[in-house]
């Protein structure tokens, strides 16, 4: 464990400091040189120099001499950092890349992922034109041929077995516009059968962080950890997952002797930079949470002042905890209490604290109840609302925050909306399509089973299939899934098979479905996870880079990317592609009348500034309608002018005066207001039009006699000192704020409202006039509210622990089982049936090792895209599992060969073994980054000529095992159990 605290200022080496210097200015490379003196032979030292970070990787191809260099700028396609990437393109061609040195999230830096994406366009294993797969051949088809065929045969599915027997699945890589068009496709098609990768990372987060406190997304940014001087870092490795984000933790760490905690089953490479490794076994997070806030109870470390003004039911939440004392905590986790005391003192004194937290925490049975752990230490310890505290959330895809914000989702509209009837009203106002008219295109579910039919009304407002469970919709009896038909089809963008858990039940699925079509720039493993000679079909989308559009970072900042070059080979954009389908299934005139079309590689495609304006008349309830492509632009265009730790710009600065970096949401009103965004959540210390906030009363205004509101809090400034509900129409009349609005903004709401104009809300002010008066009178729009330790609307209103469907602890099952077998998301969830088997046939004695994943820094999601990048496949060319040397030593295995990796479902892997003490005695770790091959046997031959990627191995998830969280049916990928022998 390395402990060592370093002066940033004695350590700087020559190099450092000359890079330093570049961070203060905006100055390119080629400044850099000339203005230093260095020439050739000068710039040759540098790159000798042991810090060799700003040499032109080798991988870039010199410019063309003599033909002029365009500057591009776009976003990286990999995680959720955001970092810029400069492109210098030459006659359509992009010949050179650095990293954006004025950016104020990357400051010039890039991970081995970013530093090689200009390979993603370039490379020769992208698919290249469409295809069919045609008696086990891959045939070269047209655009023209693949829309034709896909679109009659949808709507014969549809004419058989309804809208939800086709499965929709989009992509965390999408920009914004391309998740919201999909989202839309999806309405206007009939069905809300539509998720993407979300489902499998945070899901549970934005469940269990939006029913604490209103919003379900990070609170603060990455670079506010800087003022951290307390952080826990759980269940996550921002080393090899989140490269660049490091800079602003160990930034933190160093410059304010931060205490850098990290909780983690496995001691990984964020774990080495720790002040203090705590390891934990998998999937005893809430006992973990708990444990530290009896240490902080039992001393009295807790945020009395904050408990009273901005905190409801906690005393509820204490009843639970009371039962997790030092001995227990120890028994069940692994923890020693003294350990845990000294967290829980840093944490709840040595503040402003952090919590940090990535997949480890969020895919378990029990993931939401995790996060609502998590959000409740927060509160307990006053960390939330001000500079370096809050919930930091790492997402793992370049927009996957983005793509949930815009609706991929099976519970939600766009921008939170959810699926009553309110909220498609709201969306068919801001589409101008009659509402009467999407009811007419979801089908009535007839009775099944026992259970009520529903009507298409009822069945519109309904969540869908989450993605890790499509499989089962189409092999389960059709009476055992709520809508018309099982799954007959699945409509791929951008998404991996290999994500998905319990392989062999996909491979089994896909089997049985009567058509698949993937669309994306590399093959995925759904091409590769089965034998079908049919009924398949690749078309190639384009790459980000390929076309304009933005991106939300974790930090729920927004970032316009600008085209680099023209699609390459046949590919096409999202955009285009997702309006011819609109086309061929009929109700493209609908869905497109007020977004504007222009020329593009194939004719008319959607533009994406009409797409985000879209966004902006429509996003009210989550404050995406400030962010107007103009500003997002001008932000791009001036990002040296924006403060590395507040990400504020001068008040002064030309064009983008006061704004916060990216226009974080919510930024509130139309543009033209300039709300600045909101860098931290629920900061009351600031005025609306600062960023300032407070918690949303999102749950009602009282319960039990107690209220719900603020008391005795307000944000800095208010007029109102105290809470205050959310603001419609009606309490606008009462305080004589009506007045305020214009004319045109008055006949809205009433056009709105209809016979009652009072219940239009801040939310569904198509006018933008109650969030305009609001920010002018410094209120906020959605209220002033308390965070809730208790969601009394979840299975587990305060989080209980459970342990794992498959426990290495059949011995806590009766204690702490897991919830009784329900009917969630359309389908029975059966854990404790395959809970109770495990421990009836004792499969913890047969497979003794727990089994986790995670990622590598050189590899992305699923993997068929950096896999296939030469530069990437070359530092990692075998999928491997860790095992601890006791557990090698007792089976015979030695570093480096070839075994076996065993599930308890009947599923086994063949990888090769890396002996560590990163893992402990009886625990596992694999990468899930891998596919291509299956149970041993190499799939390459499934792939189309060519498009293979360069590196193949085994998933993780062929695997892993049965295990849902009953609110968002994220699955169990942390905690399962397996066997390991020689191969």
């Amino acid at each position: 464990m390395l402990i060592k605290r370093r002066s940033q200022d004695a350590t700087r080496s020559r190099l450092a400091g000359l890079a330093g210097g570049l961070t203060s200015g905006v100055m390119d490379r080629r400044t850099f040189l000339a203005r230093s003196g260095l020439g050739v032979a000068g710039a040759a030292a540098v790159g000798a120099l042991s810090l060799g970070a700003v040499r032109r990787a080798e991988a870039i191809s010199p410019p063309e001499p003599g033909v002029a260099i365009t500057i591009r700028k776009n976003i990286c396609t990999h995680c959720s950092v955001g970092c810029t990437v400069r492109a210098e393109v030459q006659n359509g061609v992009w010949t050179g890349q650095e990293p954006a040195w004025e950016s104020p999230i990357n400051r010039g830096t890039h991970c081995a992922k970013g530093a090689s994406v200009r390979e993603i366009v370039h490379g020769e294993r992208r698919v290249k034109y469409p295809m069919k797969l045609v008696g086990g051949q891959w045939q070269r088809i047209s655009w023209d041929q693949a829309f034709n065929e896909i679109g009659d045969k949808m709507l014969d599915i549809r004419a058989k077995s309804g809208a939800d027997s086709v499965y929709i699945l989009g992509s965390a890589k999408f920009t914004n516009e391309a998740s919201y068009l999909l989202r839309k496709f999806a309405a206007f098609w009939g069905t809300n059968n539509v998720d993407h990768q979300a489902r499998i990372c945070h899901s549970t987060t934005v469940a269990g962080v939006a029913n604490t406190w209103g919003y379900g997304a990070q609170t603060n940014s990455y670079n506010d950890i800087r003022n951290a001087k307390t952080m826990i870092i759980m269940g996550g490795n921002p080393a090899e997952a989140h490269p660049v984000s490091l800079q602003h933790v160990l930034s933190g760490k160093e410059i304010n002797r931060a205490n850098m905690i990290v909780i983690d089953p496995r001691m990984t490479r964020t774990a080495a930079h720790a002040t203090e490794y705590v390891r934990i076994r998998s999937g005893t997070d809430i006992p973990v949470i708990w444990g530290l806030m009896w240490h902080i109870i039992k001393n009295g470390w807790e945020d009395k002042d904050f408990l009273a003004k901005r905190v409801y039911g906690m005393s509820e939440a204490l009843k639970e905890v009371e039962k997790w004392d030092p001995k227990t905590v120890e028994d069940v986790t692994g923890v020693p209490g003294a350990q845990l005391e000294r967290v829980a003192k840093m944490f709840a004194t040595e503040k402003p604290s952090t919590l940090i937290w990535c997949m480890g925490a969020t895919q378990h049975s029990v993931g939401t109840a995790n996060v609502r752990a998590y959000c409740t230490l927060l509160l307990l310890t006053g960390n939330v609302g001000k500079e370096g505290t809050g919930a930091n959330i790492f997402r793992g895809h370049t927009n996957v925050q983005g793509a949930t914000d815009l609706g991929l989702d099976v519970s939600n509209l766009p921008l939170y909306y959810g699926l009553v009837e309110g909220a498609w009203r709201h969306w068919a106002r801001v589409w101008d399509v009659p509402y009467d008219y999407f009811v007419s295109r979801f089908d009535d579910v007839p009775a099944k089973a026992g259970r009520a039919a529903r009507t298409a009304k009822q069945n519109m407002e309904v969540s869908g299939i989450p993605s890790t469970r499509w499989f089962d919709a189409t092999l389960l009896p059709t009476d055992q899934v709520d809508q018309k038909d099982n799954i007959k089809a699945m409509f791929v963008m951008g998404h991996g098979g290999n994500t998905i858990p319990r392989v062999p039940g996909a491979v089994e699925g896909l089997g049985k479905l009567e058509m698949l079509v993937i669309i994306d720039p590399h093959p995925t493993n759904f091409v590769s996870l089965h034998n079908r000679r049919d009924g398949t079909y690749v078309l190639p989308a384009c790459t980000s880079f390929e076309c304009d559009g933005t991106r939300t970072a974790s930090n729920r900042s927004l970032q316009w990317g600008e085209k680099i070059v023209e699609p390459i080979f046949e590919s096409a954009n999202d955009y285009w592609i997702i309006y011819k389908f609109a086309q061929k299934l009929g109700f493209a005139t609908e869905m497109f009348k007020n977004i504007k079309l222009v020329k593009g590689k194939f004719g008319d495609e959607p533009e994406a500034e009409s797409l985000l304006r879209e966004i902006n008349r429509g996003g009210w309830s989550t404050g995406y309608t400030g962010q107007s492509p103009e500003r997002l632009k001008a932000h791009m265009a001036n990002q040296g002018k924006f403060d590395i730790v507040s990400l504020r710009a001068p008040k002064d600065a030309a064009d983008v005066g006061g704004d916060y970096y990216g226009l974080p949401w919510p930024c509130w009103g139309k543009p033209e207001v300039r709300h600045p965004g909101t860098h931290i959540l629920y900061n009351t210390n600031l005025r609306i039009m600062d960023g300032g906030g407070a918690f949303r009363p999102r749950f009602g205004l009282e319960r039990n006699g107690e209220t719900l509101l603020a008391q005795n809090s307000w944000n800095l400034d208010s007029p109102i000192q105290d809470g205050y509900p959310e603001f419609t129409y009606a309490v606008f009349q009462r305080l004589g704020w009506d007045a305020d609005l214009t004319p045109e903004e008055r006949a809205t709401i009433e056009q709105i409202g209809g016979g009652n104009p009072g219940t239009v809300s801040w939310s569904t002010d198509l006018s933008g006039g109650i969030q305009r008066v609001c920010l002018e009178k410094n209120v906020c729009p959605f209220g002033n509210g308390k965070a809730r330790a208790i969601a009394w609307n979840l299975p587990d209103p305060v989080p209980v622990h459970r342990e794992p469907i498959y426990t290495p602890r059949p011995d806590l099952v009766a204690k702490y089982p897991t919830r009784a077998d329900e009917r969630t998301l359309r389908m029975p969830n059966l854990g404790a049936t395959y809970q109770n088997g495990a421990v009836a046939s004792g499969i913890a004695k047969s497979f003794p090792i727990i089994l986790t994943s995670g990622r590598l820094v050189e590899f992305e999601g699923g993997g068929e895209e950096t896999r296939s990048n030469k530069w990437l496949a070359e530092l990692q060319q075998d999928m491997f599992v860790e095992i601890n040397p006791r557990d090698a030593g007792q089976r015979g295995i030695v570093d480096g060969q070839w075994v076996w990796v065993a599930g308890p479902e009947g599923a086994r892997a063949r990888v090769k073994a890396l002996v560590t003490e990163r893992v402990g005695p009886g625990v596992a770790w694999m990468p899930f980054h891998f596919g291509g091959w299956y149970q041993g046997v190499d799939q390459r031959g499934n792939y189309p000529p060519g498009a293979s990627p360069i590196v193949l191995g085994e998933s993780v998830n062929t695997i892993t095992t049965y295990g849902y969280d009953p609110v968002t049916g994220m699955h169990e990928g942390k905690a399962t159990l397996c066997q390991i022998q020689a191969a």
